[in-house]
């Protein structure tokens, strides 16, 4: 596939594929759909490129909304989108990176795959009538700026451009550590109300080809098409999304305790589980900063981000936000490696840095491939 255009017939696959792959974040499906169906209702073109087929000396910049998924939960979707109509923050964050930069913007890559994450990015490139990377730095949903592959491959996060929703702006221009501009963005978007937008990652088309987590929206896709047909056929979706998924049932049981809060424009959970079926008899405990981030089965380490662990109903397969687990929930947790090029990302320094478990309240927990913690 070289470009391929969303039509409307795309949208539902697409969303339940990247709420399973958002682990518990990335934003609201919801939230994402009525972005795209509004983007299509207006006219505009959604189309995405896949990353081998760009230029080396084309100019691709990445970038994102900020804010905590409590606080995006008690806006309107609709007043929202009839701001966005007159002043998408993002749009304006990306005009401000290309007068700084002194080029024009070739492509946009989403910051993760998620529900609203990756709509948000769809909907950028459509008003500006170019193609977005079939691509994104992650594979998954990650809960700071600096938890990409580009920050390993050489790709610096500055200059970050932030605009919040009270009409503030600034440019990060360079940070000495690679979680300095992230700070600074959580800083803004808490005083400047709740939530805002930044763009970041700019990089050669040489660059992308090398740094991106290739092909992640169609992969999306693939597995919300997989989940939907099982659905339709009285098939087990949650074994569909598995296959899709190339990873391992891990744990299914019911949500027993939760403890979080909304701190600095995160959300972060501590969840127990009690196994049902196969897993009767065992605990399993998840630490979640608005995703995934470590899973501990009856007290042994099982899971370290940036691997995914994905959060399915039992029943529909459907992927299950951070901010809907409550206990009584009934859930299975889904393992799958999570992509080579993060991997590798880990062991640069600067990666070691921007995915350290510290950043989550576990500076103890070193990353340990999934597979070897399964036992695989």
């Amino acid at each position: 596939m070289a470009t391929y255009r969303l039509v409307a017939e795309d949208i539902e696959a697409l969303l339940e594929g990247l709420a399973i792959l958002g682990t518990g974040g990335g934003g609201s499906p919801q939230w994402g759909k009525a972005i795209l169906e509004q983007d299509l209702a207006a006219g505009r073109t959604i189309t995405i490129i896949d990353p081998e087929d760009i230029a080396d000396d084309a100019l691709i910049v990445c970038g994102g909304i900020m804010g905590s998924v409590k606080t995006l939960e008690k806006m309107s979707i609709e007043e929202l989108l009839e701001r966005w109509e007159t002043r998408f923050e993002l749009l304006e964050a990306t005009k401000t990176m290309a007068k700084y930069l002194g080029r024009e913007i070739n492509y946009v890559v989403p910051f993760e795959v998620g529900g609203l994450n990756t709509p948000v990015i769809l909907s950028l490139a459509a008003r500006m009538g170019i193609s977005a990377l079939n691509a994104d730095a992650l594979g998954r949903s990650a809960p700071e700026t600096q938890m990409t592959s580009f920050i390993g491959h050489g790709v610096s996060l500055t200059p970050m451009p932030l605009v919040d929703s009270a009409g503030n702006t600034i440019i990060v221009t360079d940070q000495a550590s690679t979680v300095f501009a992230d700070e600074i963005g959580r800083w803004m978007v808490t005083r400047g109300g709740g939530m805002g937008a930044n763009n970041h990652y700019p990089m050669t088309g040489k660059k992308a080809k090398a740094a991106v987590i290739p092909h992640t929206i169609t992969q999306a896709m693939e597995i919300g098409k997989a989940v939907l047909a099982a659905r339709r056929s009285g098939a087990d979706p949650v074994a569909a999304a598995v296959a899709e998924l190339k990873g391992w049932e891990m744990f299914r049981g019911v949500v027993s305790k939760v403890q979080g809060e909304d701190k600095g424009g995160f959300y972060i959970t501590s969840v127990i589980m009690t196994g049902q079926e196969d897993s009767s008899g065992q605990e399993a405990k998840l630490i979640i900063k608005n995703e995934t981030m470590a899973l501990w089965l009856n007290g042994e380490l099982k899971a370290v981000f940036p691997d995914l662990v994905c959060m399915l109903d039992q029943k529909s397969g459907s992927g299950i936000m951070s901010v809907d687990i409550v206990p009584g929930k009934e859930m299975v947790l889904v393992g799958t490696p999570c992509h080579p090029r993060l991997r590798a990302c880990l062991q640069t320094d600067a990666g070691a840095l921007a995915f350290s478990s510290a950043r989550y309240g576990h500076p103890e927990i070193e990353y340990v491939p999934l597979e070897k913690l399964h036992g695989c």
